[in-house]
């Protein structure tokens, strides 16, 4: 059987803060990310099966992306956990803090984005690559050959 891959963006509005950055990140500002999230697999190819001729249900694709990521991020605001940062922030009273153990650079974002998601992955499908925009002119991208 071929390998295919399939791809489904996501899209999703969050805050950071860079603590102890020294340019303009390390001032609270949000972005509007764009999530690419490529797989990899065998298309079924037993009869009578309902997803006969899937790699994987793009349905399927969105229930693990969105709980996991998605709603956890949309709308929240990402810092490093136990930094000054991070207490201001809750002492404020804000609610959708995600206090991180890493500093939330596009970088570290794609990362720990990768390690959610091959978590989750049913059997036979694999997670290809990942690319998350901070920008419309800015990303980083993550190919599971480069990670082996």
């Amino acid at each position: 059987m071929p390998k295919i891959r399939l791809t489904k963006e996501f899209r999703f509005e969050m805050a950071h803060a860079l603590e102890g950055y020294d340019g303009l990140c390390r001032h609270m500002h949000g972005h509007s990310y764009i999530l690419t999230v490529t797989i990899i697999g065998e298309p079924i190819d037993v009869p009578g099966h309902p997803k006969l001729g899937m790699v994987m249900d793009f349905g399927d694709l969105k229930r693990i992306v969105n709980p996991l990521i998605v709603d956890r991020f949309d709308h929240a605001v990402a810092v490093m956990a136990n930094t000054p940062t991070h207490t201001k922030l809750a002492d404020a009273g804000f609610n959708r803090i995600e206090a991180l153990p890493f500093q939330p650079t596009c970088e570290n974002m794609i990362h720990y984005f990768a390690d959610i998601i091959m978590a989750n992955l049913p059997d036979k499908v694999t997670l290809h690559h990942l690319k998350l925009n901070e920008t419309a002119t800015s990303y980083a991208e993550w190919y599971a050959s480069d990670n082996q």
